[in-house]
């Protein structure tokens, strides 16, 4: 068994880049990715904004080398899950037992949207083969032959924690000995089905989001992949290059309080930031920065607000909602932000939580609003708390020099 479990390889995409260079560049130049919608066919152009990738589907197969055709969910999966395993460039790979551990919560669903165009009007039109990947599941598979992986593969679809979830999942399989290797995370595409159903939920904000801000009045969806690489101690030590960090804590907890909203008093986020501080073995006071689940909706930011304050007043570490920039991703969300909570330890930095001005008037800390560099950087806690109640708190501990 192995005792601690490490991240040796990052891949994400999402709308502020393609590579993560690229979202390095975003952060640090302060660049949202949000946007009038460009690519998504639906009637809410120039009315609600989101953050697209800003690659087609043309590109996207040209650089997956996979059918034009092919769901976006799985394009964007595909780009981001590669470029995790070449980054950890794990020496003899294939004599390793290696697991796939994705998570999505719109499978091919852009696929059944367009075939659905044309059936609703004629049910002679349209062929089923061309929906044959709508289920969350089908994604994972196709992307796990992308990968040449058959040991193990499975999906995790809890909502909005759902690849947070997926990577948590990954260690424990390398913790019992069954895998070596896991790549976790998750993808989500915009789709009109989640555009709908958030804008009937009333949750959207017709401008960019403000997380945290005490005016917010919603979130923007985005779109997007992102993946660890998890590996054993016994890989690690024949690894090209040292780790980024370890995974020393994770957490799910659901309070069971609402469909779709928050408990008022934040029980299901701090149930998830306490067990998996306790996991870790660390203090509220060794978490040097929280990478807030921060979606911008009212509910969402009062319950992990009071959440927060309830584990670490009086002293709050620094804090932000990357979200002002990718939009919220659903699915993808945990893997893109456990990605930028990696990178924060390995390059000692803090992301801005763009757009806010006024602290909320029931909480007495705010979010840091300047991008920070050289900053001393060892355990940083991600935060990724779905529908349902559904909530799960990582934590990535930096390793000895």
């Amino acid at each position: 068994m192995s005792s601690t479990v490490y991240i040796a390889g990052l891949g994400v995409i999402s709308a502020i880049g393609n590579n993560v260079a690229e979202h390095l560049e975003a952060f640090e130049h302060e660049e949202a990715g949000m946007g009038d919608i460009s690519m998504l066919d639906t009637i809410y152009r120039k009315k609600l904004p989101v953050a697209e990738v800003k690659l087609d589907n043309g590109h996207l197969a040209a650089i997956t080398t996979l059918p034009a055709d092919t769901s976006r969910t799985a394009l964007l999966s595909l780009v981001a899950a590669k470029e995790a395993l070449n980054d950890a460039a794990i020496p003899a790979l294939d004599t390793l037992r290696t697991g796939f551990v994705s998570a999505n919560t719109v499978g091919g669903m852009d696929r059944s949207e367009h075939f659905f165009i044309d059936f609703a009007k004629d049910d002679s039109k349209g062929k089923l083969r061309n929906v044959y990947d709508h289920e969350c599941g089908c994604i994972t598979e196709l992307v796990a032959d992308q990968l040449g992986i058959k040991d193990f593969l499975t999906t995790i679809s809890t909502a909005c924690s759902s690849s947070a979830n997926a990577i948590f999942y990954a260690a424990r399989l390398i913790k019992n000995d069954v895998l070596d290797v896991v790549i976790a995370g998750g993808t989500d595409a915009l789709t009109k089905f989640t555009l709908n159903g958030f804008n009937t939920l009333m949750i959207l904000d017709d401008e960019f989001c403000k997380p945290f801000d005490e005016h917010r009045e919603g979130l923007n969806l985005g779109e997007g992949a992102g993946y660890l690489v998890l590996v054993s101690e016994k890989v690690a030590k024949i690894l090209n290059k040292k780790p980024y960090c370890r995974l020393s804590g994770y957490n799910n907890s659901n309070d069971a309080y609402h469909q779709t909203a928050s408990s008022p008093d934040g029980t299901g986020s701090y149930l998830a930031m306490k067990g998996a501080l306790e996991k870790s073995g660390l203090n509220a006071s060794d978490i040097d920065y929280i990478n807030l689940h921060g979606t911008g909706t009212p509910n969402n930011d009062s319950a992990e607000g009071t959440a927060v304050k309830r584990i670490f007043d009086p002293n709050y570490p620094p804090m932000s909602s990357t979200k002002s920039f990718t939009g919220h991703t659903l699915g993808a969300s945990g893997g893109i932000e456990a990605v930028f909570s990696v990178l924060a330890i390995k390059h000692g930095i803090i992301y801005p939580n763009l757009r806010f001005e006024t602290r909320m008037s029931d909480l007495p800390f705010e979010p840091e609003k300047r991008f920070l560099k050289g900053q001393n950087i060892n355990n940083v806690m991600s935060n990724s708390f779905g529908f349902g109640g559904n909530c799960t708190s990582l934590i990535f501990s930096g390793v000895s020099k």
